[in-house]
C-alpha cells in the first residue's frame, strides 16, 4: 500500500515512511492510494472473528508488507488489550465505551498502535532518536504519553492549551518524566496544532532532528480507529435494524475512520458529526461552505476544534462531492447547557454517567434518529470517548452525585505537574534544537 499527500507536492511513501514522516514534506496529510474492500463473507461472520482477528483482517491491507504478519498481529494483540462494552441506554439507543482503557480515553488505540508500529520500524531500521510532536486539546497529550512512555529511541514532547484542559487530563500528560515532555501553551488548541505543523515543514529543524506526529494526523493513530466500528458492528443490539453511529468530533479523526470501515464494506447506514460549539462541520453541511474559525472554550474541551484536520480526509473519501457526503453525515452542534441538560436525561433514563462529548453524541443521535419517518427503524450507538471521572467538575454538579475514581488514575493525582510554558512558535524551535 502505498501513501500520498493530500497537496499532492511530495512522493508517494510506504505505510511505516508515513508513519515515521508524520506529515508529508508539502505540509499535506497522507492518504492511503486505495481504499481496500473486504470479502463481503468475513463482514457477514463477524461474530465468529475474536476482536484482534478482526482487528487485524481491517488493518492488514494498509499495512501491506511494511510489517510481516506474525509482527502485525502481536501489535493488535498489543493494542487491544481492553473490551469495547455496549452499554444499552433505550431501547434502540445505546452508548459504545471506548474508554476503557489505561488512560480512560478513546485514544489509547490509535497511540497504543502507532507506538509499536514506530518502534517496529526503528528495529528495521536504525533511525537514531525519533522526536513524537503532539499537540493535545484534552485525551490525546494522556494516551500519547502512556503509549510511548518509556519507548526506546522516541521522545514525546506534547503541546497543550494552559488552562483548557482538565485538571486529571493535564496530570496524566504531565506526571510522567522520563521520555515524555510537556509544553504548556498560552494559547488555544488550534494554536498547538499550528505550531506542530509548522515544525514540520521548518527546513533548519527537520534537518537536525527525526520528528514526526501523533495526533491524528498520523496514519497510524487515523486508521487504527477503524476496529472500533467494526467491533461495533460485531456486537450491535438490534441486528436487524438500520445502524446509525454518532460521533462526538473535534479533529474529526475518529469519525473519518468510521467513514473508511463504510468504505471497506462495512454497512452502517448512516453518520453523525456531533459537535459542541465549534461547529465548522455542520455548518459547512448546511452551507457548502467550508470556513474554519477561532475555537471556542467548552466543557466538551477535546472537540474544542475549530479548523479540524482531518476533514479534508473524509472530504477526499467522497471525492469531493458535497452531496454524495450529505447522503452518509449529518451534523449537529450544541451548548454547553443543552450538554449538561442531556448528561441529566441519560441519568435519568438509565442511571448511566456519561462525559460532555458522550452527551453530545447522544443529542446528535438523537436528532438524527427523530427527524426520520420510521425512527423505530434505526438502531442508534453514540460513542463514549471518555471516563466521566476526567469531567468531574462538571458532571457531579450536573447531577448531584460524585463519580468514582477507577484505580488507575488515584496514583496519577498524587504526582507533580512536569511543563515548560511557551508562547511562540520560536520557542518551541528553540527548546527542541537546544535540548
Amino acid at each position: 500500500m502505498k501513501y500520498f499527500s493530500l497537496n499532492h507536492n511530495a512522493k508517494d511513501v510506504s505505510f511505516l515512511e508515513a508513519v515515521v514522516s508524520g506529515l508529508a514534506p508539502d505540509r499535506g496529510l497522507y492518504f492511503p492510494k486505495e481504499i481496500p474492500v473486504l470479502d463481503q463473507a468475513f463482514i457477514y461472520n463477524l461474530r465468529q472473528y475474536s476482536d484482534h482477528e478482526i482487528a487485524f483482517q481491517v488493518i492488514q491491507p494498509f499495512v501491506g508488507e511494511d510489517i510481516p504478519k506474525e509482527q502485525l498481529e502481536k501489535i493488535v494483540k498489543d493494542t487491544l488489550n481492553f473490551d469495547f462494552p455496549i452499554v444499552k441506554i433505550t431501547e434502540n439507543v445505546a452508548a459504545l465505551e471506548l474508554f476503557q482503557g489505561p488512560t480512560l480515553a478513546f485514544k489509547d488505540v490509535g497511540a497504543r498502535f502507532m507506538a509499536r508500529c514506530l518502534s517496529h520500524a526503528n528495529t528495521v531500521k536504525e533511525r537514531g532518536k525519533i522526536t513524537v510532536l503532539v499537540a493535545t486539546s484534552g485525551d490525546t497529550g494522556g494516551a500519547v504519553a502512556d503509549g510511548f512512555y518509556k519507548v526506546n529511541g522516541i521522545d514525546v514532547v506534547i503541546l497543550y492549551p494552559k488552562g483548557k484542559v482538565s485538571d486529571i487530563q493535564e496530570r496524566q500528560l504531565t506526571t510522567l518524566g522520563e521520555n515524555i515532555t510537556a509544553l504548556e501553551v498560552d494559547g488555544t488548541f488550534d494554536d498547538c496544532q499550528e505550531m506542530v505543523k509548522s515544525a514540520f515543514i521548518d527546513i533548519e529543524l527537520i534537518q537536525k532532528i527525526a520528528l514526526t506526529s501523533a495526533n491524528s494526523i498520523n496514519i497510524a493513530r487515523w486508521l487504527a480507529q477503524m476496529f472500533y466500528y467494526f467491533i461495533a458492528y460485531k456486537n450491535r443490539p438490534n441486528p436487524d435494524k438500520k445502524l446509525v453511529i454518532s460521533v462526538p468530533s473535534g479533529n474529526f479523526g475518529n469519525l473519518c475512520a468510521g467513514l473508511i470501515a463504510r468504505q471497506m464494506g462495512l454497512p452502517i447506514d448512516h453518520f453523525i458529526a456531533s459537535t459542541n460549539v465549534n461547529n465548522t462541520v455542520p455548518e459547512y453541511l448546511e452551507s457548502g461552505e467550508y470556513a474554519p474559525k477561532k475555537s471556542i472554550q467548552t466543557i466538551s474541551n477535546a472537540m474544542d476544534v475549530g479548523d479540524p484536520s482531518n476533514f479534508i480526509r473524509i472530504q477526499k473519501i467522497f471525492n469531493n462531492d458535497f452531496f454524495k457526503l450529505k447522503k452518509t453525515l449529518s451534523g449537529f452542534s450544541y451548548s454547553d447547557k443543552q450538554t449538561e441538560k442531556a448528561i441529566k436525561e441519560i441519568f435519568d433514563q438509565k442511571g448511566y454517567i456519561a462525559d460532555p462529548h458522550g452527551a453530545i453524541g447522544y443529542l446528535g443521535l438523537k436528532a438524527f434518529v427523530e427527524s426520520q419517518e420510521d425512527p423505530t427503524s434505526y438502531q442508534g450507538i453514540f460513542l463514549e470517548t471518555a471516563h466521566p471521572i476526567k469531567f468531574a467538575n462538571s458532571v457531579e454538579k450536573i447531577l448531584n452525585t460524585q463519580i468514582q475514581m477507577p484505580e488507575r488514575l488515584k496514583g496519577v493525582l498524587q504526582k507533580e505537574k512536569l511543563s515548560r510554558p511557551i508562547d511562540t512558535y520560536q520557542e518551541l524551535k528553540s527548546f527542541l534544537l537546544t535540548r
